[in-house]
């Protein structure tokens, strides 16, 4: 338990800009109108590519034996391809209701 009140201590900063950043978060989804939303977090979706470049970078430079940090990046890699996969499903359908019916 003293180990994690030193940690939390020793990163104050990054707790208070993690909280900050989650009011900061729900003010702006709040503010955005229901029409904009759908096509918004498609599109927001579709950046965790970023997220999933990420975890492959960090699991090339994980020790091989290191287990818990290969399971945790491959869930990050997979979790990410879904939603990214997701994202893009949603604007396809979304963009599917726009076309001209025959």
């Amino acid at each position: 338990m003293e180990t994690i009140w030193q940690f939390i201590i020793e990163n104050k900063e990054i707790f208070y800009f993690v909280i900050l950043a989650v009011f900061v978060g729900v003010e702006v989804i709040g503010g955005v109108p229901t029409v904009l939303h759908t096509p918004l977090m498609s599109g927001a979706n579709a950046i965790h590519g970023v997220v999933i470049v990420g975890a492959i970078y960090v699991m090339l430079n994980v020790d091989p034996t290191n287990y818990l940090s290969l399971a945790l990046g491959f869930l990050a890699v997979f979790l990410g391809t879904l939603n990214v996969v997701g994202g893009f499903a949603v604007t396809d359908r979304m963009l599917e209701m726009f076309k001209k019916k025959k």
